[in-house]
Order: structure tokens, then C-alpha cells, then sequence
């Protein structure tokens, strides 16, 4: 095999006739390398050898890229991997390997810090939108989840609490008044902490101490609520009513009491009650005080919740769903002479809800009327529990026709009274306080007269 020394025209020069099959040029200077030309033009650099016995070859490269000087240090270094016992075609396959494996694990690493950055980002995004979140959204979604469980009115207070105001009062020709948590609702949640509730309960403590007790309460219910839900527990402040720095705030709920009914007034307020013109509302009010039910249980009264052949009232209770209680024989009578314009015993024709929704105004009158200090429409069922001492009727039967949650063990697990036994008491209840108004009625034909 000729060589010759390679020099630029040499390179340049070197041609391989058409048609014909690649020529080979070898250099004198580098053992091993050569100048191969194609029938096509082109020319490649290459280094050919024997390993092991074998012919070996392998292209170097372009020579428009490559000069004389680095082809010729190329073979000579592919020459010493040979010396050294080394497969020059390999070397370059592990080589173009390991980059290959770089290259893949450059790109993964940028994948990979690509979707860190993705996920870095939407969580800041989350989280801003999570700071962002009215408390207003999460109280709604309080209210909904919760309707189920509550009664009307329960529910209805909270709406209250919560209102914005600025609508038409039902009453007068006036705008209504934003309810205790407006403000507070209108805060993202999560910037809700315990000196913005301080803040807030301070202020509307001086207003209307009262019902910003009773908002208060409300709130501190929501939020334990928030902090069991996954879409908010990671966004409450979970402290936020219940430090110490709050709880100074608090107003001290006290019993109001004057707001019961004594023995000695039952005659002034059964009569100024008897005689309001309007039969339901009479009926209605008689009714809470006889039966200590709660304003709304006894509201919600549906003709078809009356037994008067069994002399019974199935009561929508706050606390248990349901409560049977005895009809007793005056409370029948009163019932039993109303109109039945539609479903509801006590019933309105001019209610949206055509039943009696606001008897207070009533109630007022006939309290002035009478004479007597103010009394709630709750005073009426706590005045029942007072009044039932009078004839030592036991705490548990009391509790029972009332439906206060069992206070003791026994009374939790054990003693649910029929409805006889209940009715005994109830009836002697009633007569007892019949007979401290000097009311007497008919039953069955019979006239009962209860005075003294």
C-alpha cells in the first residue's frame, strides 16, 4: 500500500474517477491514516488497522473540517488505543453512549426541574387563590351543608347574622341593617386571626352586645366546622375565637330575670291574651306557655301533627327531629276552634309562608295591656318549666314534654315516659294553671270550672 506525505493540494486534488470504486490516498506521516473518495465527491478523513488479527476501519471525518495536523493526531491517537489493546470502535460507541446518556439525563434534569417550577407555581397560584377566598364562600357552603340538620329558625338566624342588609324591611318603609358578621364575612378567611376577631367583636359589642354574643357564638361554631373540611383547614386560623385575648371580649351572657311569668300574673296575662281579636295568635301564645314548647316547634304545628281523638301533639323538635307530647283538654279546645284555612294549625292568610310568622307585636300589646313586664316568647316556655315546681311535677317529665336534652344518666338512657304518664302530669299542669287565671271551659258538653 503506497503512502505519501499529505499536503493541502494533495488533499484538494485527490479524486476518484467516475463510476469506478472508492480510491484510497494513505499518509506517510501517521500510520494508518488515509483519504478515502467516492465515485459522488466526497472525501472523508479515515483510520485503518488490524486488531486481533482483524482489518478495522473507521471514518475520521470531513477534511473541509478537519486539517492535515488534527487527522494526523486522530490516527495516531487511535493508533495508541490499539497498542494498549483497545477496540477504537467500541471506545467511540461507549463514548457517543456516555453522551448520549448525559444528553438524557441533561434533558431529564431540565424536565424535571421544568414541571418543579409548574408545580411551584401552580401551588403559589392555589395558594393565592386559597388566601384570596371570602369567608363569606366557606359560610355559605357552612349554611348548606348544615340546613339539613337544623330547624327553620335556627337556620334562619344565622342568615340573619350574616345578612348584608340593605333590602326593604317587611315592617315600614326602611332598609335593613347589616347582621354582626357582614364585616367579618367580607375578609378573605384566611386573614381572619384572633385580633381581627377581637377588633370585631369589641366594636359590635358596643352597638348590640347581645346579638353580637350570639353572632360570636355562631362564628366560633363555623370555623370548627372549616377545620374539619379539607377545602378549608389548611386556610383557618383554628385559634382565632378561643384566645384569651378573644374571650375578654366576650360578653357575659346573663339570664334575663324578669322574663318569666309568677303565679300571681297568670289572671292579668291569660286574660289581656284571650282577649287579643286575632283567635290564632291567642291560640298560639296560650299554646307555648301550656306546652313550654319553643316558638318555632309550635309554629311549624301541622293539622295533621294534632290527635284529638288520642289527645296527642307530634312536635318538630330542634334536638331530637321529633317529639310526641299529651294534647291537653283546654289547649284542645283552643285548637280545635281555629280556622283550617290550610295546612298549618296556626295559620295566616297574609304570610308569604301561610303561617303565623311574627307574634310578638301581639304578645307586646296584651303584656301592656295587662300590665305586666316584658316577656319573651321564650319566657313563655321557660315560665312553663317554672310553673310545673307549683305541682312538684318531676324535672324529668317537665324536661321530657319540653324537650330539653336528658340531663342525667338515667334520664339519657333509661326513662322515656309513655305518653299517659305524661299525660297525667301534663293535664294537672294545665288545670293547675287554669285555676290561677279563674278560666273555666267546656269539655265534652261539661262546663270545667278550675277556680279555687
Amino acid at each position: 500500500m503506497a503512502k505519501v506525505r499529505f499536503t493541502a493540494g494533495r488533499v484538494r486534488d485527490f479524486q476518484c474517477a467516475p463510476g469506478n470504486r472508492p480510491a484510497f490516498l494513505w499518509d506517510a506521516g501517521a500510520p494508518g491514516l488515509g483519504l478515502r473518495a467516492t465515485p459522488g465527491g466526497s472525501k472523508a478523513y479515515i483510520f485503518q488497522a488490524k486488531l486481533r488479527g482483524n482489518v478495522i476501519r473507521l471514518t475520521i471525518g470531513d477534511p473541509a473540517t478537519w486539517d492535515i495536523a488534527a487527522a494526523q493526531a486522530e490516527a495516531t491517537r487511535l493508533r495508541m488505543m490499539i497498542d494498549n489493546g483497545q477496540d477504537p470502535r467500541q471506545v467511540r460507541a461507549d463514548a457517543l453512549a456516555a453522551e448520549q446518556a448525559t444528553r438524557e439525563a441533561r434533558q431529564a434534569a431540565e424536565a424535571a426541574a421544568q414541571a418543579e417550577r409548574a408545580r411551584l407555581a401552580q401551588l403559589e397560584m392555589l395558594e393565592n387563590r386559597k388566601r384570596a377566598l371570602l369567608a363569606r364562600v366557606a359560610w355559605d357552603a357552612y349554611l348548606a351543608a348544615r340546613r339539613g340538620k337544623w330547624g327553620q329558625q335556627h337556620y334562619v338566624d344565622h342568615v340573619i347574622a350574616a345578612s348584608e342588609g340593605g333590602t326593604r324591611a317587611k315592617i315600614g318603609d326602611r332598609q335593613t341593617k347589616a347582621g354582626p358578621l357582614a364585616t367579618l364575612l367580607d375578609r378573605p378567611l384566611h386573614a381572619i386571626t384572633a385580633p381581627v376577631v377581637r377588633e370585631w367583636l369589641a366594636a359590635e359589642c358596643q352597638l348590640r352586645p347581645t346579638f353580637a354574643h350570639n353572632a360570636y357564638r355562631k362564628f366560633r361554631t363555623f370555623i370548627q366546622w372549616c377545620t374539619r373540611q379539607p377545602s378549608y383547614q389548611d386556610i383557618v386560623h383554628v385559634d382565632c375565637c378561643v384566645t384569651e385575648e378573644v374571650k375578654d371580649v366576650v360578653p357575659t351572657k346573663k339570664t334575663k330575670d324578669g322574663d318569666c311569668l309568677q303565679r300571681e300574673q297568670l289572671p292579668a296575662w291569660f286574660s289581656a291574651v284571650r282577649r287579643l281579636s286575632n283567635p290564632v295568635i291567642s291560640a298560639y301564645l296560650q299554646g307555648l306557655l301550656i306546652t313550654g314548647a319553643r316558638r318555632e316547634e309550635l309554629a311549624q304545628l301541622r293539622w295533621t301533627d294534632v290527635d284529638f281523638q288520642w289527645r296527642s301533639l307530634t312536635i318538630h323538635d330542634k334536638v331530637e327531629g321529633m317529639r310526641t307530647i299529651p294534647l291537653t283538654p283546654y289547649l284542645a279546645t283552643l285548637l280545635d276552634a281555629l280556622p283550617r284555612r290550610n295546612e298549618w294549625v296556626f295559620s295566616s292568610p297574609t304570610a308569604s309562608t301561610g303561617r303565623l310568622a311574627e307574634p310578638r307585636i301581639a304578645h307586646t300589646k296584651a303584656l301592656a295591656e295587662a300590665g305586666l313586664p316584658h316577656v319573651s316568647l321564650h319566657g313563655l316556655r321557660r315560665s312553663f318549666g317554672t310553673l310545673c315546681e307549683w305541682i312538684e311535677m318531676p324535672s324529668g317529665v317537665s324536661a321530657q314534654i319540653m324537650g330539653h336534652k336528658p340531663s342525667a344518666l338515667a334520664e339519657k338512657h333509661y326513662r322515656r315516659r309513655p305518653l299517659d304518664l305524661l299525660r297525667m302530669w301534663h293535664d294537672k299542669i294545665e288545670a293547675w294553671m287554669l285555676q290561677q287565671a279563674g278560666i273555666a271551659f267546656w269539655v265534652d258538653g261539661t262546663l270545667q270550672s278550675l277556680k279555687g
